[in-house]
């Protein structure tokens, strides 16, 4: 079936229960015209796009670099590569469009970097909407009060929604809390520390409420008030059925995996000891883990119900939202991941291919099979995460946790699916730059390097049989990644031919 005969289907008939917002009790407004999300390449805005997809919306995604990748992903939508922080770009990007979803926030950046970035974004984006005639903008932020939030980050986001709302164009304000779902970095957090840590250290802090949503219900909100007229203008906190403090969520997420975990009262309750030591026991990084426990110090509950008149429909339970992340982890199908769109910029990354000239040192080491492609790639592509990396796991975890200490991304990331890949999926600390089929799994390095490094995998028809090859790249212009590479180069034989004669045994 063409595209063309997919747009005759009637919307509901392609609303299916694997939606969030199959059950939503809004109807589509196709008639809109072109709604933009910005920030597709996140966490939310990854989920929201598809939703909007098959409600038949003329979607335009904005993303700042590898719009290829975008537009295979969804080539129901118009992708265009724009940044907030260039006028220009954002007037083409805007250009036509009726409603903008304001999806980019500065979670990744760590909570005392760029937030006179962060404003000055909205700032271009309030003034280019205005001159574009937009009808409206959504804006998704955090749950809190600034006047007496205690966390930057959320005044930061806060900020942001009254630079949004200070323009002609009327802006629409979800604010939520803790978004449980999976692949969320607060879910993990939360999943880790409860699955590692037989006793856990409870600060003072730990017992403040939340009232944390799940993040099908999120989408299924920024989907309802783009198609309930009424909430233009105005501003609402969204929230799951239950409120509780962040000690109670740990306990009962334990009790949903049958741990048991002594909970002590701590002495001392230095958030900036805690994100830190959490970035250690969790795949989620220091700088996001210090932005998100320096919400905790206040207290985050929906201060009114307003949205739940306007658009009736039960939000899930946090023990819900709990099992049914769990479910879609058993499943190995996560749509999205707080690590899509982290380490901030990754899409504008330097490719092995945008090199001038060739890099300044390559190793490689092959092996021939009698092992079809398919098989071998297959066995490529497991690489990473819970697997690990075959042979020698100590050294790759030892080199992701110097990583981590130094405030790197680390190895603990793990990787979003255990079964298959796509181009911008993590591997540990690695990502994905491209893939090719039975043929090529390029990797680039996203851990703390004195230069930039690439692991290539290469599976190509020799003589009826197959070469299996692993190409290290690396690229420096200084003396210590000379030296960094040197004081290495001994370990790669034993590490990268263990890892092929591995990948060729298990394929």
């Amino acid at each position: 079936m063409d595209h063309q005969q997919e747009n005759l289907i009637p919307v509901n008939r392609r609303l299916d229960e694997t939606l969030f917002c199959h059950d939503l009790p809004t109807s589509p407004l196709p008639e809109l015209g072109k709604i933009l999300v910005t920030g597709a390449s996140g966490y939310i805005g990854g989920r929201l796009v598809p939703e909007l997809i098959a409600r038949g919306y003329e979607v335009r995604v904005m993303v700042r670099g590898d719009a290829e990748v975008y537009a295979d992903r969804w080539p129901e939508a118009e992708v265009v590569e724009a940044d907030a922080l260039d006028k220009e770009s954002l007037g083409r990007t805007l250009a036509g469009v009726n409603t903008a979803y304001y999806l980019i926030h500065s979670l990744l950046l760590g909570p005392r970097d760029f937030e006179a970035a962060d404003i000055e974004a909205a700032a271009n984006f309030r003034e280019v909407a205005g001159k574009q005639g937009l009808q409206r903008i959504i804006y998704l932020g955090g749950l809190g009060d600034s006047r007496t939030s205690q966390s930057r980050h959320l005044q930061c986001r806060m900020q942001v929604a009254d630079e949004l709302a200070a323009g002609a164009v009327p802006v629409t304000i979800l604010r939520a809390a803790v978004i449980i779902g999976s692949g969320s970095a607060s879910y993990e957090i939360i999943h880790y520390l409860a699955k590692k840590m037989p006793v856990l250290l409870v600060p003072h802090w730990a017992r403040n409420a939340c009232q944390p949503v799940a993040v099908r219900d999120v989408v299924k909100y920024l989907v309802g008030v783009l198609e309930t007229p009424e909430t233009s203008g105005r501003s609402f906190d969204i929230g799951g059925r239950d409120v509780l403090t962040y000690e109670g969520m740990l306990k009962t997420f334990a009790g949903i995996i049958n741990r048991k975990i002594a909970f002590i009262r701590a002495p001392f309750s230095n958030i900036t000891f805690y994100s830190y030591m959490a970035s250690l026991l969790t795949p989620v990084p220091a700088r996001i883990t210090a932005c998100l426990m320096e919400g905790l110090k206040d207290e985050v509950v929906c201060a009114n119900q307003d949205i739940r008149d306007l658009i009736p429909f039960e939000p899930l339970s946090y023990r819900e939202a709990i099992v049914r992340a769990l479910s879609r982890e058993e499943q190995d199908i996560v749509y999205t991941r707080w690590s899509d769109a982290y380490p901030p910029a990754h899409e504008l990354a330097m490719k092995l291919h945008e090199l001038d000239g060739e890099p300044t040192y390559t190793a490689s080491h092959s092996l021939l099979s009698d092992k079809t492609a398919d098989a071998i790639f297959k066995s490529v592509c497991k690489v990473g995460g819970q697997t690990g990396w075959f042979d020698n796991n100590w050294m790759w975890r030892a080199r992701g946790m110097v990583d981590r200490i130094f405030f790197g991304v680390g190895s603990a990331r793990g990787r979003k699916s255990h079964s298959h890949l796509e181009i911008n999926d993590v591997i540990d600390f690695w990502r994905v730059e491209n893939i090719r089929e039975n043929r090529r799994l390029l990797l680039r390095a996203e851990m703390l390097l004195p230069g930039r490094a690439w692991l290539e995998f290469n599976i190509n028809d020799e003589n009826r049989r197959r070469r299996l090859s692993v190409n290290a790249y690396f690229h420096t212009r200084t003396v210590f990644g000379k030296a960094y590479w040197y004081a290495f180069l001994p370990f790669h034989r034993f590490i990268f031919t263990d890892l092929i004669e591995q990948i060729e045994k298990r394929s």
